[in-house]
């Protein structure tokens, strides 16, 4: 009996993940990207934050991509961006060409209560104001992950912050 090979993940993403120069940084390749809904589900901003979340929500959907035909190291290097606030599950996203339901992996908010949930969350203006330092970000994050003795201690919840309203300090 042969094998033919490890299985392949089907990933939806939203918020941030769903820019394809986001994704080629993350994991060196840009994978066919999905327009799909998933249903039960609503994405919040997050105070100060440059990136969203989602929560199980009975009035929600959330629109975004499946990434479709990811490796387990590619998976691991979404894991790794993720980060500790989130947990990895499988749900059922429907694809918006043909309606048809596919089970995916996606990534929840592990906190449904927390505080810092602050309304919508907004593509279009966090790809005019932050795409470019989320996209060097995660280019130092997997470089860190490439070499582990150049290590921070959370890159994902220090840069990926809003910078206050009189800029960084000196």
């Amino acid at each position: 009996m042969s094998s033919s090979g490890p299985p392949l993940h089907n990933i939806f993403v939203y918020g941030s993940f769903q820019e394809p120069d986001v994704i080629k940084v993350i994991l060196d390749r840009v994978p066919e990207m999905i327009s799909a809904t998933l249903p039960g589900f609503k994405m919040l901003s997050l105070k100060g934050r440059l990136y969203p979340c989602i929560v199980p929500s009975e009035e929600g959907d959330v629109h975004g991509k499946v990434l479709t035909g990811l490796n387990d190291k590619e998976l691991k290097n979404l894991d790794t961006c993720e980060g500790n606030e989130y947990e990895r599950v499988t749900v059922g996203a429907v694809r918006d060409d043909n309606f048809d339901k596919m089970p995916v992996k996606t990534y929840i908010w592990i906190n449904k209560d927390d505080p810092e949930m602050d309304g919508e969350w907004d593509f279009e203006e966090w790809k005019r104001l932050h795409m470019k330092k989320f996209i060097n970000t995660y280019k130092d994050i997997m470089e860190s992950k490439r070499n582990p003795q150049v290590k921070e201690s959370d890159p994902i919840k220090t840069a990926l912050r809003e910078e206050p309203e009189n800029g960084p300090s000196s």
